[in-house]
């Protein structure tokens, strides 16, 4: 712990409000959700996206007593018993308090940077490393300005080396990271074409990245990247297929599931068995393996720690499980950085109060009465059911630990014992190091699906709501469209993250889509699109506020809730102002209000109507009209009714083109999961990935034909693939006889013959392609869309429900 007076000056203070000078804290909070025991934190009111001096309150009601803020005008008096520290750059000081953390200490430090695999090499290296070190490894990819600090704050004595990534998307940011990093040697990964829009040339990029190891005397880089002559430097040390690089690869060799590499070190040559057939993994393999042999390890340990890498899965991952259980996987690597990381996500998940953690032993990590009882107050303040422990080496944890706990000697124990474990009805995270294999743990506990999967990406959905908030002034609400099964991505997995970034508002389309997400334990307001009279009893069992947009169903709800005896039951009024599909016309709007005004039955929570053609340029003159006829209309229902509603017409093309009328909230729709019709500047990520794998793969004839009817005939001697999708799945016929495009292997390959009800062919001729390779089904969903002229939106509410949903925050 530090005390708050003695880190003052190396934080960059202006001013402070100290209570209590010599008040202690061990952890960096910047995120109130995240928030476990606050009166251990230090917070800092972060001005990003959102202004973290907001959220002081809430942090307060936590237990924090310690600020770090930048807004000179904020109010302390509310908070008479806490600290308050003034600086500049709220960020730029949590930063200088991880340098000054870091410089207690003079163990090796690793830093790590590139365009691609640095997260890989990282996490293999940790594996690599482990006989001989305590190694701290910086979590998962937390390696941007927040990320890098962070993950140095988790630095502690016990740890005798450390690996750290940083990343950067523009010039100037690596400063930053250096100063806190503060490698004493550098490894350098492949350079690609990730973030160049931040850099005016890959020179240029390469040199900012570079200067993470301006003080390090050795650096690790494949001589590829170092694609100026200026950059070679006697501190680098290469690998490639150069004379001159320290590490030569000789000869490459590949079978199905193996390479053999023929190395030159020095002045011997090595055979090495690399468990990969990929380029990107081979890289990886060789870079490790030149850190490996400049930190003085022998080829011979080095060739037989490589032979058992396995291929990484580098995400969490949230799947469906049996008996009614979530199952949140993250068994690719164990520490308490990353350990944190998924008790936060674990936290999120309100499908099941029961909450249950299963925890196997940390891989390199030297236990001392210390660290457990810092391992066991991270569990404590959890809200776990129950804790499963896997390895002998934690049996001094459970006599700490406030939930119930069993423990293990193996992973083969556990799963023997899997039939006595009560899992059912439950959220299961499962958060183990590589050697114990809980990877076959989770097999057992997901429900089995064929291989076509969608993979969704929880922390794009996040960046996309970032982005759009970017657009927005200070008190408009966001209202997120999660109708259609949030758009084809799933349904209370997408609406708790929705609801742990805070949005005001969600909307389903129907009344079952409402009832589930609370049946999920969804609390946020709930919208619900064209209710029918027979769903009224529903709405009010389940808490959900009706779109009314007609007289006829105002008259009949009001009728119910009289039935009822209810008072002042939200309802969200649909104005027309053009789009003429549902909504009050103007003409219509007096009668309407005089009925809600003589009931008190119900009030207005919201007025709302929905742009035409936002994204339009040249529907831009009737997008203003709309606009305001929608002032004209929203003004005389909050005279008429005699007080302020909400007030909402922005889509999600509306929220970039027309920020005039984003009023008082926007509704996000398609934008959230990384599409806009409209073209805009925002940096969206698609949320969705659907793929498939090759079942069996054909050498056919020139002349031969392919699938039903035979409309697939071949021009050449062809191989073909069979892939595990068909229109039952949501692929759609149209996209058939070489309309449709997937990708394998990052090559495009055309479909052949019709579209099956459960499977497609592909024509693999001209490329590299195994049965069992994976298919990105549509490697551009705007060009799919296209060539059967439809939009991107009916593709994705196409996919079918017996596709399994996969879950996973990187």
């Amino acid at each position: 712990m530090y005390t708050l007076d003695t880190i003052l000056p190396h934080i960059g203070s202006r001013k402070s409000h100290l209570t209590s000078p010599h008040a202690t804290f061990s952890a960096l909070a910047y995120d109130t959700r995240k928030i476990r025991i606050g009166k251990d934190s230090l917070f800092f009111a972060l001005v990003q996206q959102r202004d973290g001096h907001r959220y002081i309150e809430e942090a307060y009601a936590k237990g924090v007593r310690n600020f770090v803020i930048s807004d000179n005008d904020f109010d302390i008096s509310p908070y008479i018993d806490a600290n308050f520290v003034w600086v500049e750059n709220a960020l730029r000081a949590l930063q200088q308090l991880a340098a000054y953390h870091r410089n207690h200490f003079s163990i090796p430090v690793i830093g790590i940077t590139g365009s691609n695999g640095k997260t890989i090499v990282k996490t293999w290296l940790h594996q690599l490393l482990a006989p001989e070190y305590n190694c701290y490894q910086s979590p998962k990819s937390y390696n941007s300005q927040l990320g890098v600090a962070l993950s140095l704050w988790n630095l502690t004595k016990e740890h005798n080396l450390a690996l750290i990534e940083a990343g950067i998307s523009k010039v100037g940011e690596m400063d930053a990271l250096q100063d806190i990093i503060r490698p004493t040697l550098g490894i350098l990964t492949g350079i690609g074409p990730a973030h160049q829009e931040g850099f005016d040339s890959e020179k240029q990029k390469i040199g900012e990245k570079l200067k993470l190891f301006k003080e390090v005397k050795t650096v690790v880089v494949p001589s590829a990247a170092l694609s100026s002559a200026s950059f070679i430097d006697s501190n680098y040390i290469t690998w490639g297929d150069q004379q001159t690089d320290n590490l030569r690869l000789l000869k490459v060799q590949k079978d199905k599931e193996t390479t053999i590499l023929m190395l030159r070190y020095g002045a011997l040559e090595y055979a090495m068995t690399v468990p990969f057939i990929d380029k990107a993994s081979i890289d990886n393999v060789l870079t490790c393996t030149l850190v490996m042999l400049t930190l003085g390890y022998e080829m011979e340990v080095i060739r037989k720690r490589i032979a058992w890498l396995r291929p990484l899965e580098m995400r969490l991952q949230l799947k469906k499980g049996k008996h009614n259980s979530n199952i949140i996987d993250d068994t690719y690597s164990n520490d308490l950085a990353s350990l944190q990381i998924a008790l936060d996500f674990l936290e999120q998940q309100n499908q099941s109060p029961v909450k249950k953690l299963v925890l196997s032993d940390f891989e390199g990590e030297e236990w001392t009465p210390s660290s457990i009882i810092r391992l066991a107050q991270l569990l404590n303040v959890q809200s776990l059911s129950q804790v499963i422990l896997v390895g002998n080496r934690l049996t001094s944890l459970q006599q700490h630990l406030v939930a119930p706990s069993l423990l293990f000697e193996s992973t083969d124990k556990l799963i023997d014992s899997l039939e006595q474990l009560d899992l059912k009805d439950s959220v299961l995270l499962l958060k183990g190091g590589r050697r114990f294999e809980l990877e076959r743990l989770s097999r057992l506990l997901v429900e089995k699906s064929h291989d076509t999967v969608l993979e969704i990406n929880l922390k794009a959905l996040e960046n996309n709501l970032s982005q759009y908030r970017s657009c927005l002034k200070k008190g408009v609400r966001m209202m997120t469209m999660v109708k259609a099964f949030s758009y084809g991505s799933g349904s209370f997995e997408i609406a708790n993250m929705l609801q742990f970034s805070k949005v005001d508002y969600l909307t389903v389309a129907f009344v079952d889509e409402g009832a589930e997400l609370r049946r999920g334990g969804i609390s946020l307001p709930i919208m619900v699109l064209s209710p029918h009279k027979s769903t009224f009893d529903d709405i009010l069992l389940y808490r959900l506020e009706p779109e009314i947009y007609s007289l006829r169903i105002l008259k009949a709800f009001v009728a119910f809730l009289k039935e009822r005896e209810m008072e002042a039951y939200p309802i969200h009024l649909k104005l027309d102002t053009g789009m003429h599909r549902l909504g009050f016309m103007e003409g219509e709007i007096e009668e309407a209000l005089a009925i809600i005004a003589a009931h008190t039955q119900l009030r207005v929570a919201t007025v709302f109507s929905h742009l035409a053609g936002a994204g339009n340029e040249e529907l831009k003159d009737f997008s203003t009209q709309q606009i305001a006829l929608f002032k004209r209309m929203s003004n005389q229902v909050e005279t008429t009714l005699g007080y302020t509603v909400i007030k909402h017409i922005c889509n999600t093309s509306g929220i970039v083109h027309h920020p005039e009328a984003h009023f008082d909230m926007v509704r996000l729709g398609i934008g959230a999961y990384g599409f806009d019709m409209a073209p805009n500047s925002l940096s969206l990520q698609e949320v969705g990935s659907l793929k498939t794998t090759i079942t069996q793969i054909k050498e056919l004839s020139a002349g031969e034909t392919v699938g039903y009817d035979r409309k697939g005939v071949l021009q050449r001697h062809s191989r073909i693939a069979t892939v595990k999708i068909g229109y039952a799945d949501g692929y759609d016929r149209r996209l058939g006889n070489g309309v449709g495009k997937m990708a394998i292997n990052n090559s495009l390959v055309p479909t052949v013959g019709n579209i099956c009800m459960d499977m497609c062919m592909l024509d693999v001729t001209d490329i590299v392609a195994r049965e069992g390779d994976e298919v990105l089904v549509f490697p551009d969903i705007y060009q799919s869309a296209k060539n059967i002229g439809t939009i991107p939106y009916e593709l994705l509410t196409g996919i079918s429900s017996r596709v399994k949903r996969v879950y996973f925050y990187e």
